[in-house]
């Protein structure tokens, strides 16, 4: 039977073993490999195109070359007012007081203006029906702003609104 350096044979039937050069040669390609690719993107030689890697003269330029911001490119701001809600005779606050704005382009904003009274009516429907705790748990402030701002949605399309901003939350 003739021999190789990479394979060897032992028992008559059983399988050679195989060289571990390989698996060796190909761990040590990854980690000069990943080594360099660290090396070359942290050192600022690669930019990458989610952010990472560009230095401060590089992002000097960008900002530098960035077009000027229009008055039509910015939001304008509808405010609904305050509304005072009343939480029930056996909450521990008596009273939620909140205040919102919504945001939306400049050229809505006279529609939203027109639908206020439909905005408060489906904003104060909503708010009496939910409870004390509700208001109270950890995050409840993301929940009642997303869904306020899905009522909102429902009642002012075509208009559409960006965002709800809730400008005050208080509970007396």
């Amino acid at each position: 039977m003739a021999e190789s350096e990479d394979i060897e044979t032992t028992e008559e039937g059983a399988p050679p073993k195989r060289s571990r050069k390989p698996l060796l040669i190909g761990a040590a390609l990854a980690l000069l490999l990943g080594g360099g690719g660290f090396f070359a993107t942290f050192s600022g030689m690669v930019a990458l195109p989610f952010g990472g890697g560009e230095s401060e003269e590089a992002g000097a330029k960008t900002a530098a070359k960035a077009p000027p911001v229009s008055p039509d490119s910015l939001p304008a701001f509808v405010p609904v007012g305050e509304m005072v809600i009343p939480l029930g005779p056996n909450a521990r606050a008596k009273f939620l007081v909140i205040e919102m704005e919504i945001e939306t382009r400049p050229e809505d904003a006279a529609a939203f203006e027109a639908l206020k009274p439909r905005i408060l009516d489906v904003v104060n429907t909503y708010l009496r029906a939910i409870e004390e705790a509700d208001i109270e748990a950890p995050g409840a402030t993301l929940r009642l702003r997303a869904q306020l701002l899905r009522r909102v949605r429902a009642v002012s399309a075509p208009a559409e609104p960006r965002d709800l901003l809730i400008t005050a939350f208080v509970l007396k």
